[in-house]
């Protein structure tokens, strides 16, 4: 099932209904237990009833019963025999007995009155003086109850019965079983299981209903989203955008990510644009020049620049180097994890460098220990960048320095005399292929790459490259980076 509708629609009906399920088997246990509770009650009262006039020695003919048809009752003797059963009684089940024909058994209201005492003695036989019987006694314990069936006056019913004990004044014992109709209950729980039964379903059709046009409605701007991006992938026009709804729920923040990934991804791929186009124009130049070169000496041997052609050669060379770092860079290479110590790093660099046009002064304290992570060859190429920038715009003097950042770091800052950089071309000069001596000559001023290229080393180590004004009056170029460890 591939719809999310679907699913969450199908998901909360087989919740519900689970939960309705189990609420409505609760509702009916209780309600049929309560039930049970009165009929038991209603049972109890009656065979307390009989068996109360049982204890006063009244006879079986002459007991008075409220309801034979709802409340049908049995008794029973110590032997399990049946002496006596209500008017029309005809069969009986889950009782002491299943009969229904009262069996000769020790009669009831034959105490012996005095005159018929042979002794004439006054003994404590269960009479009194003026000789009307004595009481016997009705059973505390609770009664038993069991369920059965009873058919009287030709009707067979469900009852619920209930056992009671009474003692006779003459000492014996019978056990009087008294029903309550259980239709009552039965039409409640049949009644009750009905509605269930029929309201169900309807309630989980609007339940799965409602659960599909709440989902659809708060689907709704994820569909705007993807129809918009699957006209964004069909088109390749990464300057347009999603819609973004006006919640702030997870769907709008979802909009919004997806509209800054796609601001993202529109900026990388101009950046990558512009990049390819200006790597072609810079690359174009040498390659014509050296072409043509070679084309005057296939020619005219004796007119080979030579050292211009090696020149052109080197060029292309040195650009093909930065262009390739460049898109390792953009790859996502992440720098080594050598340990580095940056004073010694920056005397290698600077002592390689005898043929510069200005000597380059070196600033660090002897002792001092400046330790990074990172990679060797890319550090280096930062320096040399950076060296590179400040012999080519200073008039007189260069100097490099290295010293613990305020900031817990170490900076590397380079300096030169030249004219600096102007406060708002102070970012734009880190951009790729961008020269602000447009006017010099691309030899003397370099394709616009090595700026470019050490922010983005120096981003990948964790630290940053900024310019600022030096107290020599030019450029200040401060390289910050994270101490190892």
């Amino acid at each position: 099932m591939r719809s999310v509708r679907a699913r969450a629609a199908i998901g909360a009906t087989l919740v519900v209904a689970v939960a309705l399920v189990a609420a409505g088997l609760a509702v009916l246990l209780v309600l049929r237990a309560n039930l049970i509770d009165q009929a038991d009650l209603q049972a109890e009262v009656a065979a307390r009833e009989v068996a109360g006039q049982l204890a006063l020695d009244t006879p079986y003919a002459d007991l008075d019963l409220d309801d034979e048809e709802d409340h049908p009752v049995q008794v029973t003797d110590e032997e399990g025999r049946v002496v006596f059963v209500s008017k029309g009684l005809r069969a009986i089940s889950g009782t002491g007995s299943a009969g229904v024909r009262p069996v000769p058994s020790a009669s009831v209201g034959a105490t012996p009155s005095p005159g018929d005492d042979d002794d004439g003695d006054d003994d404590d036989d269960g009479g009194d003086d003026s000789g009307r019987p004595g009481r016997g006694e009705v059973s505390s314990d609770d009664p038993d109850f069991s369920d059965g069936t009873a058919t009287v006056d030709g009707r067979a019913a469900d009852y619920r019965f209930a056992a009671v004990e009474a003692t006779t004044p003459a000492g014996l014992t019978l056990t009087v079983y008294a029903g309550a109709p259980l239709a009552a209950e039965q039409e409640a729980v049949g009644t009750v299981r009905g509605a269930m039964l029929t309201g169900l379903p309807l309630l989980l059709a609007v339940v799965a209903a409602v659960t599909w046009l709440v989902t659809r409605r708060a689907l709704r701007p994820v569909e705007g989203i993807r129809r918009e991006m699957a006209a964004i992938t069909a088109s390749e026009d990464l300057a347009r955008r999603v819609p973004e709804p006006d919640s702030r729920d997870e769907i709008a923040r979802l909009a919004r990510t997806t509209n800054e990934t796609l601001t993202v991804l529109e900026a990388s791929v101009e950046r990558q644009r512009r990049f390819v186009a200006d790597a072609s124009h810079e690359l174009r130049s040498p390659i014509a020049s050296l072409r043509t070169q070679l084309e005057v000496a296939e020619a005219h041997p004796e007119l080979l620049d030579l050292p211009g052609a090696v020149a052109d050669t080197v060029r292309l060379q040195v650009l093909a180097v930065d262009l390739l770092l460049l898109a390792r860079l953009d790859a996502g290479e992440k720098p080594g994890a050598a340990r580095l110590e940056v004073g010694a790093l920056v005397r290698e660099e600077v002592s390689q460098r005898a043929g510069d046009r200005i000597p380059v002064t070196v600033e660090v304290a002897e002792g001092a220990a400046y330790e990074v992570n990172g990679s060797r060859g890319q550090l280096v190429r930062v320096v040399g960048n950076l060296l590179d920038n400040a012999q080519r715009h200073a008039e007189g003097f260069v100097a490099v320095s290295v010293a613990a950042d305020a900031g817990g770091g170490v900076r590397v800052e380079v300096r030169d005399d030249g004219a600096g950089v102007p406060e708002g071309e102070r970012e734009r000069i880190f951009e790729r292929f961008v020269r602000l001596d447009d006017a010099r000559s691309r030899d003397d001023g370099g394709a616009g790459l090595g700026l470019a290229i050490a922010r983005d080393v120096a981003a990948r180590h964790g630290g940053t490259l900024t310019v600022h004004q030096a107290p020599e009056g030019g450029a200040a170029f401060r390289l910050r980076l994270p101490r190892a460890g």
